[in-house]
């Protein structure tokens, strides 16, 4: 009887990425990205380096908001004329929130809800409120910053 070779798991995509990386910067990269996105994290933040426009504050309903997902960025709109901003990533796990609905912002991955009007968790499992941006409008324009 004969044994089959053994062989061990294919690496993720990930993993050849990072390892490509390391070995072009001649391993003087710091792995930050590399991590495991699995189990939960706090989330963190990327907070926008410098104003960011994102377009007219009519596209933002009273008592509603819109997700901006590609600059991680959610804008509630709780009374008229009232705009708040917040980290579009949840709290919990990193994950972009999706929808602002029933006045709540709502993350599909794990169903943590925070309140449109502070970012505060209204239901977990999000450890911590959203972090707060600085928003204003300029011109019939929102312009968000770090706060």
């Amino acid at each position: 009887m004969s044994e089959a070779p053994e062989t061990s798991p294919a690496a993720s995509r990930r993993t050849l990425l990072c390892g490509a990386a390391v070995l072009a910067a001649g391993g003087a990269v710091a792995l930050t990205g590399c991590g495991s996105s699995s189990g939960s994290s706090s989330g963190g933040s990327s907070a926008p380096k410098g104003p960011v426009d994102l377009g007219p504050a009519t596209d933002v309903p009273v008592g509603g908001g819109k997700v901006f997902r590609e600059q991680k960025i959610v804008v509630t709109q709780p009374a008229e004329g009232q705009f708040k901003a917040f980290s579009a990533k949840c709290t919990h796990a990193g994950c972009v929130v999706d929808q602002v609905k029933k006045l709540q912002i709502q993350c599909p991955c794990h169903g943590s809800r925070f309140s449109i009007a502070d970012g505060s968790v209204e239901e977990g499992p999000a450890p911590s409120p959203l972090p707060a941006y600085t928003v204003a409008v300029e011109g019939g324009n929102l312009k968000v910053t770090a706060s």
